[in-house]
């Protein structure tokens, strides 16, 4: 039987770390939600860098570029972190850069220690959960939090995460946080919106007029695609 276990964020990263292990990356406000429907909408790969510069690197090399801090798209770049942004035409068949304030740097950190990375969110869950339940590798899902601080909405994903690993009868947990997590997810999940409604980033991003955003991310199994980490770039899972 595997274990299941939740870094709650980024410098947390090194005590959970394992090689043989596959690290589920998650930003629910709004990077890997974002990355999720670019997949489904046909885009090609992501190349995830943690600074801006990398990011114009590339930019001025040809690629779309996708670029947030603080909520905000980054000036100059033809994306932000909206799902919305990557339902547009233009990213069918191409590659992309992204720059992100949390979730381009966590994957950055976790491909560092990890056999396979994986991104999460609501909108692929369930199709996250059962394959995962195929591979026969523990298991360590990695919250990008707010700046290195722990967030409520990563939390929860990891916790409705770690609740379907568990019931499977695959997985086990003697992790604090992983139990943790499932606790505040079956606490809210009647109504991810309302159990959200003080959550930190939830406001920072109602502030920007993205409520709208906020209710796309929360959305449960809207897809099966899930993005792999290969050589550096986020492709498409394929059996």
């Amino acid at each position: 039987m595997n274990q299941v276990e939740v870094c709650f964020s980024p410098p947390l990263f090194d005590l959970f770390a394992k090689k043989d292990s596959i690290v589920v990356v998650v930003d629910i406000f709004r990077a890997t939600s974002a990355m999720v429907t670019a997949f489904q909408h046909g885009a090609r790969s992501f190349i995830p860098v943690s600074t801006i510069k990398e990011a114009l690197d590339y930019k001025a090399k040809g690629y779309l570029a996708g670029g947030e801090r603080n909520g905000e798209i980054v000036k100059g770049f033809e994306f932000g972190n909206s799902p919305f942004a990557y339902m547009d035409e233009r990213i069918k068949d191409q590659d992309i850069v992204l720059t992100t304030t949390n979730g381009t740097r966590a994957i950055n950190i976790a491909k560092k220690g990890a056999d396979t990375v994986l991104i999460g969110s609501f909108l692929n869950l369930q199709a996250l959960a059962d394959h995962l339940q195929t591979q026969g590798k523990d298991v360590i899902i990695f919250c990008a939090g707010w700046k290195d601080r722990f967030n409520m909405e990563d939390s929860l994903f990891a916790g409705a995460l770690t609740n379907l690993l568990l019931t499977s009868g695959k997985f086990y947990s003697d992790c604090d946080s992983a139990n943790a997590s499932s606790l505040v997810y079956r606490t809210g999940r009647k109504n991810l919106m309302t159990f959200l409604k003080t959550c930190s980033h939830r406001k920072r991003l109602a502030h920007l007029n993205l409520e709208k955003d906020v209710e796309y991310c929360l959305q449960r199994d809207v897809t099966d695609v899930i993005p792999v980490l290969k050589d550096g770039k986020l492709v498409r899972l394929t059996d």
